[in-house]
């Protein structure tokens, strides 16, 4: 099957730069990045309890900022879903920070139950779900900054999204389930609506394209999985890494999805047909992988350490890679 021109053409425009580039961060390695809803702005959070920011001039990122203030590892971050002055970490520490980028300053700490490991804003910005080591995901109100409602799950919780619509609350466990739940508006609670046996061991990531047709899956099995969000069937798997799924993202029009383990490539593979469109050579395990919003750039940070470069130099790198 030949791959739409678009594909076909990216392939080529990826083979013409096939150099990933390097750009220092942190002092420690970085857990997690994320672009802002314009694109604009990079956001890393490290290990080294700080979040630091970027501009993406054209080819390269040049740091803005770096935010103090955690008390304990950032392990990951997001943004608001259009405000593009507004992103959020959880950490280690038992709270959540809310900065904006204006001022550089920290607009919110919100305390929580336990140890936070990850994070996600609704479509709609108006409410933060945390989700921490004990498996207690907190629904924080993005206005008041109060507690909206908690709940304890039963299972080991991963990651945890909504979907596009914003009407559904996604979590991927470590039973190798996907479940899914509704929220009650009025008593501010979810219920379960269908967990769906997805993988046959730790169910880790999970991604939703920005087209709303699909979203992904990545597992302990080494295989991701691609789901048809109206019939909640899986429609195809992509099984070329051979370690744990750690990380997932589409590309911004839905047509790529990169995903990455502790194999020292990231895979891109064409969503439409599950081919190998590309691969970015890394040195070592990726944590982190996030296309940018607007086009076919790729975010990423690795496990520095492991790599073959002196550590205290290659250590808390954010790179790019797709840059003319």
């Amino acid at each position: 099957m030949a791959a739409p021109p678009s594909c076909a053409g990216q392939r080529e425009l990826f083979r013409a730069n096939t150099r990933s580039r390097e750009f220092p961060a942190h002092g420690a390695k970085v857990h997690s990045v994320a672009w802002s809803c314009c694109g604009r702005r990079l956001a890393s959070g490290s290990f080294d309890k700080t979040a630091s920011v970027f501009l993406l001039e054209k080819d390269r990122l040049v740091k803005e900022n770096n935010y103090r203030g955690h008390g304990d590892s950032v392990d990951q971050l997001c943004w608001h879903p259009s405000n593009p002055d507004l992103f959020v970490t959880a950490s280690g520490d038992k709270t959540i920070r809310i900065w904006d980028v204006r001022t550089t300053k920290c607009i919110a700490t919100v305390n929580t139950k336990g140890e936070n490991i990850n994070i996600c804003w609704s479509p709609d910005g108006q409410t933060i779900a945390v989700g921490n080591k004990d498996d207690v995901v907190t629904f924080i109100d993005a206005k008041t900054h109060r507690s909206k409602a908690e709940e304890q799950f039963k299972f080991e919780v991963n990651e945890i999204s909504w979907n596009n619509d914003n009407n559904m609350f996604f979590l991927t466990n470590g039973n190798g389930c996907i479940n899914i739940l509704r929220q009650v508006p009025v008593a501010a609670e979810l219920k379960p609506i269908q967990s769906i046996n997805a993988h046959p061991s730790n169910c880790i990531c999970i991604k939703f394209d920005p087209m709303g047709k699909y979203f992904a899956t990545g597992s302990a099995d080494a295989l991701v999985s691609l789901w048809d969000v109206d019939e909640l069937v899986c429609v195809r798997c992509f099984s070329r890494l051979d370690w744990p799924v750690r990380t997932l993202s589409f590309s911004h029009d839905g047509k790529m999805l990169a995903s990455a383990s502790e194999d020292h490539f990231i895979d891109i593979a064409e969503v439409e047909t599950g081919e190998k469109l590309w691969e970015v050579q890394c040195e070592s395990p990726t944590f982190t992988v996030a296309w940018h919003p607007k086009r076919p750039l790729l975010a990423f940070a690795c496990d520095d350490k492991d790599g073959k470069y002196d550590s205290s130099r290659e250590a808390g790198t954010v790179k790019l890679f797709g840059l003319p």
